[in-house]
């Protein structure tokens, strides 16, 4: 088994290394685009690189796959796969707001073993073990326990007209972050309708799961990992007794828009 506190170190190292480039902390950051409003700043890069470095020490078996690294195939044939987003809630890091957070699992067989999230601004450290449960900051999480669909709290700005049957909270940039409220029982739902890459969610999932939380895609199926195409169409985080009617409220929209 992996040593789970040489793991932390490592993460919480490169929060700070994300802490000294935030310009929330007073620094300044170089940004630029990758694609047309899709930005990256030099601490991805360099939180990147650092854990690449270390986690590759820490587990050389491992293969990568990581938002800010070009894809190695050579991760098809690994049971152990490092999932790993540097910086989630870049648009947040960038203009100085909390919402962001470094996000690191450990993928078994297609499943996440290991999850965390580092978030410096806010102070948190998130850690999950498959089996084993899920904390904050130390803290076991139990994860919300909602039981009526109307009412439910969901991270967003705004809401759809036919969703104002529910109840907007804050939300980070994030969606590490979001996905881990349903765990911290501050959020009841968080659902997506697009197509996300598996670094975005992996660490996240898995804490939710573990604090007791319903986590599938958009269609409610169960979510793979360590996929040649490493993508998948929507997510769907809830407390358990909603995940069924939320998966009904957004069916006919799933159906549309994975077609995009």
């Amino acid at each position: 088994m992996i040593d789970s506190a040489a793991l932390e170190s490592i993460v919480a190292e490169a929060g700070r290394i994300a802490s000294g480039l935030y310009p929330g902390a007073g620094n300044a950051v170089r940004t630029w685009e990758k694609s047309p409003n899709n930005p990256v700043c030099e601490a991805d890069l360099a939180v990147d690189a650092f854990l690449r470095r270390e986690l590759g020490r820490l587990l050389p078996a491992a293969g990568w796959l990581s938002e800010e690294t070009a894809d190695d195939p050579s991760r098809l044939d690994k049971d152990l796969i490092w999932l790993v987003d540097p910086i989630d809630g870049t648009r947040d890091f960038i203009r100085g707001r909390p919402g962001w957070a470094i996000s690191v699992a450990l993928i078994s067989a297609g499943r996440p073993l290991i999850g965390m999230l580092c978030a410096p601004a806010r102070g948190e450290m998130w850690h999950a073990v498959a089996g084993k449960g899920a904390r904050r900051n130390g803290r076991k999480l139990v994860s919300s326990q909602r039981q009526q669909f109307p009412g439910s709290r969901v991270p967003a700005d705004s809401l759809m007209r036919a969703d104002r049957d529910l109840v907007t909270v804050d939300k980070p940039n994030s969606i590490a972050l979001r996905v881990a409220m349903v765990g911290a029982d501050e959020a009841d739902l968080v659902a997506t309708l697009r197509w996300g890459f598996e670094w975005d969610i992996g660490a996240a999932a898995l804490i939710a799961r573990e604090a007791g939380a319903a986590v599938s895609d958009a269609f409610g199926r169960k979510l793979n990992y360590n996929k040649r195409d490493p993508r998948a169409f929507g997510l769907l985080v809830s407390a358990p007794d909603i995940h069924g009617a939320a998966v009904e409220r957004l069916a006919d929209r799933a159906a549309i828009l994975s077609q995009d």
